[in-house]
């Protein structure tokens, strides 16, 4: 009869090396998803690139706030369980917003002088295909990638110190932007 100290069950860890090393870092997260808000959601610079009169300034300060913010935000709220419906809530704000300055012509300085519930498309314009592209493009397929995505899970202070320089490192990049401004 053989001696057995360890009970078997086929499973020797919960993520096995290669689930590891496959799965997402969690900055990774933060890293796409503010640079998916910053440039693709950045309304100064489709129209800069569309030929539009929209200065170039604008266009990177909308840009370095948008997403130096989002990465701040997304930083703090980075840990396992609040890291993926913090990016879908703000995905979802951030494409309504661009939606709206879109359809309504409004000047990307609108974002800090007006009230955020004038800067929201009318329901009409959810009739449009135009909106409802948008909203597919610029939230739904960010946000069926993102919950398809795994998330490497990290001991506490490893996962706080990634927390804590993405959050110096997006400060930096939205004081960098504000500065400009």
């Amino acid at each position: 009869m053989a001696l057995r100290l360890f009970r078997t069950t086929g499973y020797s860890t919960l993520l096995m090396p290669g689930e590891a090393r496959l799965a997402r870092h969690p900055a990774q997260l933060v890293l796409g998803a503010s640079l998916w808000i910053g440039l693709a959601c950045n309304v100064a610079l489709w129209r800069l690139l569309g030929g539009a009169a929209e200065q170039l300034v604008p266009a990177f300060v909308a840009a370095a706030v948008l997403g130096g913010g989002s990465g701040l935000l997304f930083s703090l709220l980075g840990w396992r369980r609040t890291l993926k419906p913090a990016i879908t809530l703000a995905l979802i704000a951030v494409a309504l917003l661009a939606c709206g300055l879109w359809t309504q012509r409004l000047p990307v300085e609108a974002l800090w002088q007006q009230q955020p519930r004038s800067l929201l498309p009318s329901w009409a314009e959810f009739l449009r295909l135009r909106v409802l592209a948008l909203v597919l493009v610029l939230a739904v397929v960010p946000i069926v990638t993102l919950w398809n995505t795994t998330v490497r899970r990290l001991p506490g202070p490893t996962q706080l110190r990634a927390n804590l320089l993405g959050a110096i490192a997006a400060a930096a990049v939205l004081g960098g932007g504000l500065l400009l401004a």
